[in-house]
């Protein structure tokens, strides 16, 4: 059997461990990649439209990766103290910090104040704009609002998508259709490692929904994503080098993907998920290529 790489949470204290576990920081990048990439996408997108500076652009780059990383740390928070009765039942995530008891609920909750006031205090010197402060908030309600819609809806990856719009002004520029499209896809695939506790639970996903009809289904989304992508372009003047590298790309990823998915297996299925790093990667490069050609 082999050991897994040793990866900065590994290396820390126990108790800490429990802490980033409890965050999802070990599986980073996975999760803070996407709620980070769409933000880098949408910056990258205003950079080349106003001929913004390039140092001005790293910065806020940076700066978006470092909120974008707290934000996701809350949500996951949120989503264990909401979720940990049902967590219980589930193999995959029984033996998280809350469910096993490793954690308990008040210091849970401790760590999604500090890291919601966190969030904010970053929102606040990061912007000055009350805009952003005002959307940070919003944003915070819709990601507390996710874990609960597999009570509610089918269609709990949809909800994500439309939250991840409005989690930073910059985003509320880009199309709805980018973040729901491409959410539904990644996390449909994810919510297949869960879909036969989901089901015995008696909550919703797109995964159980599509049913045998997926593959189609997350066809037709990755059609209407690739659709937005250019849509994006041509709004925004992108040149020949986007629409190549980006949505290019980003088109024969998602073949790629699709075509080789094994829906019924868990490794397959987690590797899958994982290459949406490497698409979003792929996406900011064609952009980030064209800005420079610009520039």
């Amino acid at each position: 059997m082999t050991e897994k790489p040793q990866t900065f949470v590994s290396k820390s204290p126990p108790k800490w461990q429990l802490y980033m576990q409890l965050c999802r920081l070990d599986d980073f990048p996975l999760g803070t990649a996407f709620v980070f990439w769409p933000s880098a996408w949408a910056a990258t997108l205003a950079a080349y439209r106003y001929a913004t500076a390039f140092d001005v652009l790293v910065l806020h780059v940076l700066t978006l990766f470092g909120l974008c990383t707290l934000l996701h740390c809350a949500g996951c928070v949120v989503n264990n103290i909401l979720d940990v009765d049902y967590d219980r039942q589930v193999e995959r995530t029984k033996s998280r910090p809350l469910p096993s008891g490793s954690i308990s609920m008040r210091s849970a909750v401790a760590l999604l104040v500090a890291l919601v006031m966190g969030s904010l205090l970053f929102l606040i010197l990061a912007s000055p704009d009350p805009l952003a402060f005002r959307v940070g908030l919003f944003s915070i309600v819709l990601f507390t609002l996710y874990p609960l819609m597999k009570r509610w809806t089918n269609w709990p990856q949809a909800w994500l998508g439309k939250s991840s719009r409005h989690q930073l002004p910059s985003c509320m520029t880009m199309n709805c259709s980018i973040f729901v499209g491409w959410t539904i896809i990644y996390d449909t695939i994810y919510a297949c490692l869960d879909k036969h506790d989901d089901a015995k639970a008696g909550v919703g996903s797109t995964a159980l929904y599509f049913g045998p009809r997926i593959r189609p289904a997350l066809s037709l989304f990755s059609l209407m994503f690739i659709a937005s992508l250019t849509y994006a372009g041509v709004v925004n003047d992108q040149t020949a080098i986007y629409f190549v590298v980006s949505v290019g790309g980003a088109g024969l990823h998602l073949l790629w993907q699709l075509a080789t998915v094994d829906f019924e297996s868990h490794k397959d299925c987690f590797d899958k998920v994982f290459s949406n790093v490497t698409l979003g990667f792929i996406i900011w490069l064609g952009l980030v290529l064209d800005y420079v050609a610009k520039s």
